[in-house]
């Protein structure tokens, strides 16, 4: 595969970071992922934004423009002869001394990474999907919210969990705060509805400011749709109308089943899809 960094092309074998770089050090770096539709990137300028905000937030010296990134894109796609794809676009902080200093990160690395889009799986959007509780907790944000950010050993760790439990193959993994408040999956934001009211976790239990999370609560409010924020215990989820995960990648999944650690299962909807969850996704493909 070919990869851009920092405005060029490398095969994939040739793109390489200094061992001195802070990304690679302390993990002081942050990345967004997004997909394309018809050679366009879904979503690029919020991204972007998010991306910009947290590099200010770390004094990382890098502001990108909505050109320059739709042009490297595009770039990549014809390079990698891909149509659409999966894109992460990462930016690390770069090189400095081996230690912790306090003043501007002035030469990060930008790094675009593209891979073909997975297959699409039809059956889990008329059928719905698992939700797995986790033992593992959400962990708190490293500052005052959460970034996307190189730390991810929180997620990698629930991951492994996820793959201990046999009966949910396939499943989303579900972490709660350490309050024991609704949070996040591994790769996703969570939603419920509960008596026609669209639900989400607020932003105040720490969890990721996704991307996609606001497109749905945009789309839901254009759309007349009730939404509501808040403080969520897994007995609110268990007694939901409908839930469903979303993300950049699989936009909108429906959640027909839960499990919890020792196998108990939980059907939701009588384990079909909702109409309010099944209206959503419809109005996701028209955006």
């Amino acid at each position: 595969m070919w990869i851009s960094m920092n405005g060029q092309l490398y095969k994939e074998e040739q793109a390489v970071v200094s061992v001195y770089d802070h990304g690679f050090l302390y993990g002081l770096g942050l990345f967004e992922t997004f997909r394309t539709y018809a050679g366009q990137p879904f979503l690029l300028q919020e991204h972007l934004l998010r991306l910009t905000d947290g590099c200010k937030e770390l004094g990382i010296a890098y502001e990108p423009s909505l050109e320059h990134i739709s042009e490297h894109i595009s770039k990549l796609l014809a390079a990698n002869e891909l149509q659409d794809a999966y894109i992460r676009l990462s930016v690390s902080a770069g090189v400095d001394i081996l230690g912790l200093p306090g003043g501007l990160y002035e030469q990060p690395n930008e790094i675009i990474y593209i891979k073909p889009l997975p297959p699409r799986d039809e059956a889990v959007y008329l059928q719905g999907k698992a939700l797995q509780l986790l033992k593992l907790p959400r962990n708190t944000p490293e500052g005052l919210y959460r970034f996307k950010s190189f730390h991810y050993m929180n997620n990698i760790l629930a991951k492994r969990e996820l793959q201990n439990y046999q009966w949910s193959a396939g499943a989303e993994g579900l972490m709660l705060t350490e309050d024991g408040y609704l949070a996040e999956g591994i790769v996703s934001n969570l939603f419920f509805v509960k008596d026609h009211v669209i639900c989400t976790p607020s932003l105040d239990t720490g969890i990721l400011p996704g991307i996609t999370r606001l497109h749905v609560l945009r789309l839901a409010d254009a759309n007349s749709l009730a939404v509501q924020d808040g403080l969520y215990r897994w007995e609110d989820l268990v007694h939901a109308d409908e839930i469903f995960i979303v993300n950049s990648i699989q936009e909108i999944v429906p959640v027909t089943c839960l499990y919890i650690p020792d196998g108990q299962k939980y059907l939701i909807s009588h384990g079909s899809i909702g109409p309010i969850t099944r209206s959503l996704i419809e109005l996701y493909k028209i955006t």
